[in-house]
């Protein structure tokens, strides 16, 4: 049986999905159950943090994956990074340890491919690069994911751990959310000469490489960087949802050194940055490591945004 986290969030939702499809027997914890599965009864109500009891949502279960997460706080809180880590890093290293406890055999965490870092230097991301987390989120997943390595070396529970970079999908949260909604609604945007290179992950192509990793055998204690092995610009990526939604194009060219000024003066230099900045995952080792391919292209996942947006 497998133990999912956060299955009423956006990657949450989608493995949960995959999972009751393929027949597979899952329970599910966290603070709420599914409302889209009116006839999956088999869920323990709890938090994640680092004094919770996790046993009874543990009991008879062979393998955990662990997407709840606490991606997104008020940016006037104070102390930050301990609530970060009370959730991330605390609570995922609780669940872990009684995982062991209860003869869990397999720890599939979704990481972030920011504890990479938040834009490219030298070259695409690798999966053995140093770490070099950037903010208060990714410094508390980047914790988390060497605790749980450590956790593996002294127990030999097995760890998987998956770090990918923007999420897209119908119904996304954050940034990709915003510019759906934009591109729904036919609005302007000023995006349209950005010519960085970015890798993203289709929402199908993440499910999938999850869905691998519950049970291959080369996954152990293995670190995955995942993405639609495709990289384009923003605005090419725009264009795309674009042509997807059936609207004709309202892209305005302005410079990036613009953007970035705007985003200055504004306090929203991150968002930009991630919009306009380089990021891109070399995600070879991941393929060779498990035989996997992206079974979406880029150009099939934007389709299926707008596909799903209108069902």
């Amino acid at each position: 049986m497998i133990l999912l986290t956060g299955a009423t969030g956006f990657v949450g939702n989608a493995v949960l999905t995959k999972l009751m499809h393929q027949g597979l027997s899952v329970r599910t914890y966290g603070r709420r159950a599914p409302v889209n599965f009116t006839t999956h009864t088999n869920h323990v109500i709890g938090e994640i943090s680092g004094v919770a009891n996790y046993v009874t949502a543990l009991e008879n279960i062979d393998v955990v994956i662990h997407c709840a997460a606490k991606a997104h706080l008020d940016k006037n809180a104070d102390d930050r990074q301990t609530m970060f880590n009370r959730i991330n890093c605390d609570g995922s290293l609780m669940l872990a340890r009684q995982a062991v406890d209860a003869n869990v055999k397999r720890f599939v965490f979704i990481s972030s491919i920011g504890v990479n870092g938040g834009h490219n230097h030298q070259g695409p991301f690798k999966y053995d690069d140093i770490a070099v987390p950037w903010d208060e989120y990714t410094r508390s997943k980047y914790a988390a994911e060497l605790g749980l390595m450590q956790l593996a070396k002294e127990t030999g529970l097995e760890v998987v751990i998956i770090r990918p970079p923007l999420v897209y999908g119908a119904e996304a949260p954050g940034n990709f959310g915003k510019l759906l909604q934009a591109v729904c609604h036919g609005r302007w945007l000023p995006l349209g000469a950005i010519h960085n290179k970015r890798s993203f992950v289709a929402l199908d192509n993440l499910v999938d490489l999850i869905i691998i990793c519950i049970a291959h055998p080369h996954a152990v204690n293995q670190t995955f960087l995942v993405s639609d092995d495709q990289d384009i610009s923003t605005t090419q990526f725009l264009k795309m949802m674009i042509q997807a939604a059936g609207q004709s194009s309202r892209l305005i060219p302005v410079p990036m050194y613009c953007l970035r000024m705007l985003g200055w003066l504004t306090g929203k230099q991150a968002m930009i940055e991630r919009l306009c900045g380089n990021l891109q995952v070399d995600i070879s080792h991941t393929k060779n490591t498990l035989g996997w391919q992206p079974p979406v292209s880029v150009a099939e996942g934007v389709k299926r945004c707008f596909v799903e947006e209108e069902g």
